[in-house]
């Protein structure tokens, strides 16, 4: 996968795995890799700055939940209100941009 298409569509991605509950974060990688068959697949260095940055915007809160193995509590990152906002208009911004990408035409193989 090409690095340049993730970054653009990090925040599309992560707000659309937290939109129907909260994770931590290797529950978000996991689920990212399972529900891809594998083609996102996050390491630790690249997603918890973007998760800290989601939530610095507001798109994102982190509550304390169950501890993990290591006996640290885990961060658990849910939408907010305006994360749902950005997430819906995301899609919008995303679909306009596949569709207009479609309309050029071209043999897709």
């Amino acid at each position: 996968m090409n690095p340049d298409l993730l970054r653009g569509n990090l925040d599309l991605i992560l707000l659309t795995l937290l939109e129907q509950q909260p994770l931590y974060g290797f529950a978000i990688i996991q689920a990212a890799r399972d529900r891809t068959g594998g083609y996102f697949d996050f390491k630790e260095g690249s997603l918890y700055p973007a998760l800290h940055r989601l939530e610095a915007e507001g798109l994102l809160a982190a509550q304390h939940g169950e501890t993990g193995r290591n006996g640290k509590p885990r961060k658990y990152y849910a939408l907010t209100d305006r994360g749902r906002d950005t997430l819906n208009a995301k899609r919008q911004e995303f679909a306009a941009f596949t569709g207009a990408v479609q309309s050029l035409g071209g043999t897709g193989t």
